[in-house]
């Protein structure tokens, strides 16, 4: 029995049978890196803008689908696709370029939909026009990423906007029908349990669709890695991932899409947790545990305690 709103369930509720995500890269840069806000990007970002999974961007479009057709088919048997531009900032270009980029994204009749990640403060008018055109087409997914509520920890970040831009985001896709997800980091250095409460709690409150959940990476050639080495600070174990991970799922509204439940950085770059790499493992030790504390909710319930079980937002993280 399935514990959470999942993507899979979502995408075959809209589609009719499960959907792979192909991974493009359009050959972006991003506003924190090129100078106009920063040059550092966010403390976090690795060299390939968390498009390290993605074709190459020296491909044109058509090649990257096909090779992205290729490489799922000893894993995958359907014959629809999601077309995702993943890496950097895929709406920071003049429009004319991303039109000629989704449009090219879009064309084959196997796409059913396009995925776009993205920062809220890169969503002009014209911008926002276009995704909106497209989106009469096919379904246009827009992933902003978020991490965080709280612009103190942000500031941390080098995230480079205030939480307000979010919200004006998230509110000007949803007046114009564009689904949007939010990305969450979870163990951010000097957060709390109830400052990620609090992150829950401003997400609920807007019309997001999806959020996608991730642990925090600490990756090599980062600033955040240069942080780690000199001033070492907590990171999770896999118990309090698993741990925090379920108290977020149950915080969160629960016709919230949950897109992501863990992430895995690139092996080579991956400084901690190495743990991380593991996904199978990650996903099958959050499925157990939702399947044990059901139970034990179960038992309690029968026979006649309080059903709920508070489970705090998270725990054990290794020095």
């Amino acid at each position: 029995m399935e514990r959470y709103y999942s993507y899979n369930r979502f995408l075959k509720e809209m589609f009719g049978e499960k959907i792979y995500k192909i991974s493009l890269d359009g050959g972006f840069t991003c506003p924190n890196r090129d100078g106009t806000l920063s040059v550092g990007g966010c403390i976090f970002c690795s060299e390939g803008g968390s498009g390290d999974y993605s074709e190459s961007a020296l491909l044109s479009i058509p090649e990257q689908i096909a090779r992205g057709k290729a490489q799922t088919q000893k894993k995958f048997t359907g014959s629809r696709y999601i077309a995702y531009f993943q890496a950097f900032t895929n709406t920071y270009a003049p429009v004319d370029r991303l039109r000629q980029l989704y449009e090219a994204a879009m064309e084959p009749p196997e796409i059913v939909a396009l995925a776009i990640g993205t920062r809220p403060d890169c969503l002009p008018e014209n911008v926002l026009d276009l995704l909106t055109e497209l989106n009469r087409r096919k379904p246009v997914f827009l992933e902003l990423g978020l991490q965080t509520c709280h612009d103190s920890t942000a500031a941390f970040l080098n995230r480079g906007y205030a939480t307000e831009v979010f919200t004006r985001a998230v509110l000007a896709c949803a007046d114009r029908g564009i689904r949007t997800t939010a990305h969450l980091i979870l163990g951010l250095p000097g957060e709390t349990p109830a400052m990620l409460a609090e992150t829950l709690a401003y997400i609920n409150a807007l019309p997001v669709g999806g959020v996608k959940l991730s642990m925090l990476h600490i990756l090599k050639h980062t600033l955040l890695a240069e942080i780690y080495a000199a001033h070492p600070f907590p990171v999770f174990t896999l118990e309090g991932y698993v741990d925090c991970v379920i108290s977020c799922i149950e915080q969160l509204r629960p016709d919230i899409v949950i897109e992501r439940i863990t992430g895995d950085g690139p092996k080579d770059l991956l400084i901690e947790p190495k743990w991380s790499t593991h996904k199978r493992q990650v996903l099958n030790t959050i499925h157990r545990e939702m399947k044990r504390r059901d139970s034990y909710q179960g038992r309690r319930s029968a026979a006649g305690s309080p059903q709920a079980v508070e489970i705090p937002a998270s725990s054990a993280l290794q020095s």
